[in-house]
């Protein structure tokens, strides 16, 4: 029995290490350019709907959890549905490692706002660039198994997240913009990068 038990963790091992040096093929370009189109959509409903988004901190960031949340749940959904046809045997390990990949920067990002919202609400207007550096953290940690390029994307949440903090520190407000814009290029490149790299020429061996 403990041989069979070491003969499965092997198993288990195995294929970790080979899903590891596998490019993940889960995440496809029109899924991501439809969760720019999501943040362009609350970026405008916001722009109409509220007359001082720093005065209805609640209502700006409910609006981008919501937006977040159904952008996550798109990309869910498909990666799943391409992991299976793409990976087959390995998707289970694929998705796995994609989530572990991420999670990290999404659960900062979610801290973040429940810490600053509860002891340091002055403080909300940092949230939109935090995030957005939060989001490239996490690309980067993906880099391995994706095509090279998009530590492009990687790099523009980077410098729009930082350049969102110093636009902000002027007036202390929040603006549906200053998440909206960066947030339909970002996932524009990416959604690029990956139709460009869907022939596995771009990606680590």
């Amino acid at each position: 029995m403990r041989d069979l038990d070491k003969a499965l963790a092997d198993i288990v091992a195995i294929r970790s290490q080979i899903a590891a040096g596998t490019a993940f093929r889960g995440y496809g370009p029109a899924t991501m350019a439809a969760t720019g189109v999501v943040a362009l959509l609350t970026a405008i409903l916001q722009f109409w709907l509220l007359g001082d988004p720093t005065g209805e901190p609640l209502g700006f960031f409910f609006g981008w959890f919501i937006a977040a949340a159904l952008s996550v749940l798109m990309i869910g959904i498909e990666m799943r549905a391409r992991s299976r046809r793409h990976h087959s045997g390995l998707a289970d390990a694929m998705i796995h490692q994609a989530v572990e990949q991420f999670l990290p920067a999404g659960v900062a990002g979610v801290l973040l706002a429940v810490v600053l919202w509860k002891f340091a609400g002055e403080a909300l207007w940092l949230l939109p660039g935090l995030w957005q550096i939060l989001v490239s953290l996490g690309i980067f940690a993906s880099v391995r198994s994706l095509p090279r390029t998009v530590a492009l994307a990687g790099a523009w949440y980077f410098v729009s997240g930082f350049a969102v903090v110093v636009l902000a520190s002027q007036t202390h407000t929040l603006s549906p913009w200053t998440m909206g814009l960066p947030f339909v290029i970002g996932q524009s490149v990416m959604a690029g990068i990956l139709y460009v790299a869907s022939g596995d020429h771009d990606v680590e061996d």
